[in-house]
């Protein structure tokens, strides 16, 4: 392939999908410039995703195998650097990777996704019945209001964590993905949820209870392997981000597309398509998760007939592969729950896959239905267009999505 001029990417996000048409026009994988000037490549084409994220050769481990990082060249301005730093399950490589997946798994059987379905419908019940107490004609974001803390008290409760210290473990997490902020405030960031992780760590280990924390504690392999404490608290700092921001975004984006499309809700609240069909649609046409970083090449490799270099950073764009015209055609881009084929990647795919699936899914199908059934005249709050997308060209959703719950009386 020829040497393409690279697309600067957009750290604002503004227009994701558009900025992702240009993408693809460059092939399956195109030359682009991150934020601080940075030159990467982006994975959008669905089958360069796919074998992108199966391939054992392009690491997540910075600290190994990106070639720039490890010789010093990449500076403490760079606004991504944070994702760089990370040391958890989700940028171990090899054998690392394997062992800790295999431990952190075994909490996320399907034994205890199940166990969980009473908890969420609690919550969800009693967010609605806030909502519910409103006064009719009020307008409220349901990002804020519904699908935050909802999401919130889920990974709460999954790992165990007491009210005392869900505030502060859980602060800023949605700023680190918005890609406006400074590499201080992200370093910043990253070091209050630690110490407020590490004391919370501490507690549970003297007041243990049936929780993800604690199974940790004792998760233990045949040969004798456990987690550490450093690793523990780095697979809770990974759960706690990987389990609060997409499912918020994969909510609030399933809303809004309903809301914008009468015929599309009209299917699914008249039972001619599944709740199912509206979640996987939404993440096919609008991955929560858009443009990920970072792989790393251990050698030179080619994909779909483009070679990258050792060593050079490789994002998975998730929002493009899912609107790919070469799998889901020329209307790949039109929301449509009736589409045959609504296969996505965006979860993921391979050993990196998320560990979450099952309970985001369950999660997000509990609270649509839920949200549907109780607010049978919910509409957008205002114009389609006042809806601003959110400040990351990572992540994938809205600042807010304002409804109106019930109309006024007048």
């Amino acid at each position: 392939m020829e040497e393409q001029c690279p697309v600067v990417i957009d750290r604002t996000g503004r227009d994701i999908h558009q900025e992702n048409s240009r993408l693809r026009a460059l092939g399956p994988i195109a030359r682009v410039e991150l934020p601080g000037g940075m030159p990467a490549w982006s994975v959008t084409g669905y089958e360069a995703v796919r074998q992108a994220l199966a391939d054992p050769r392009l690491s997540k481990d910075a600290r190994r195998h990106w070639t720039a990082f490890a010789a010093g060249a990449v500076g403490p301005d760079f606004p991504l650097l944070s994702w760089a730093l990370m040391d958890n399950l989700a940028t171990a490589h090899g054998e690392d990777h394997a062992r800790l997946r295999r431990l952190v798994m075994r909490g996320f059987s399907g034994g205890r996704v199940e166990a969980m379905r009473p908890s969420i419908e609690r919550i969800v019940d009693r967010l609605l019945d806030e909502l519910a107490g409103l006064a009719a004609g009020a307008v409220v974001d349901i990002r804020t209001s519904f699908a935050q803390p909802l999401v919130t008290e889920v990974v709460c409760e999954l790992i165990g964590v007491p009210a005392g210290f869900r505030d502060e473990m859980l602060r800023g997490g949605e700023v680190n993905v918005t890609t406006t902020i400074t590499p201080e405030e992200a370093a910043a960031n990253v070091a209050r949820w630690r110490g407020a992780m590490q004391d919370f760590v501490e507690a549970k280990r003297r007041l243990p209870g049936d929780d993800l924390t604690t199974d940790h504690f004792a998760a233990q392999e045949a040969d004798g392997a456990r987690l550490t404490d450093a690793e523990i608290i780095n697979t809770l700092h990974f759960l706690r981000a990987a389990g609060t921001v997409p499912t918020m975004n994969l909510l609030g984006n399933t809303v809004f597309a309903l809301l914008t499309r009468p015929d599309q809700r009209e299917l699914v609240l008249t039972g001619q398509v599944t709740w199912d069909d509206v979640i996987e649609e939404s993440l096919r046409a609008e991955a929560p998760v858009a443009h990920l970083p970072f792989r790393f090449p251990v050698d030179d490799v080619e994909i779909c007939g483009v070679a990258m270099r050792k060593g050079e950073p490789v994002l998975i764009n998730y929002a493009a592969a899912g609107r790919d015209p070469e799998l889901h055609g020329q209307d790949a881009g039109r929301f449509d729950v009736t589409r045959q084929s609504k296969e996505n990647l965006a979860f993921g795919h391979g050993i990196h896959r998320c560990v979450g699936v099952a309970l985001a899914r369950l999660e997000v199908r509990i609270a649509l239905s839920s949200l549907f059934a109780r607010f049978p005249d919910l509409r957008l709050g205002v114009p389609a267009e006042q809806v601003e997308p959110q400040e990351s060209f990572i992540m994938n959703g809205r600042q807010a999505v304002p409804v109106l719950l019930r109309p006024s009386a007048g």
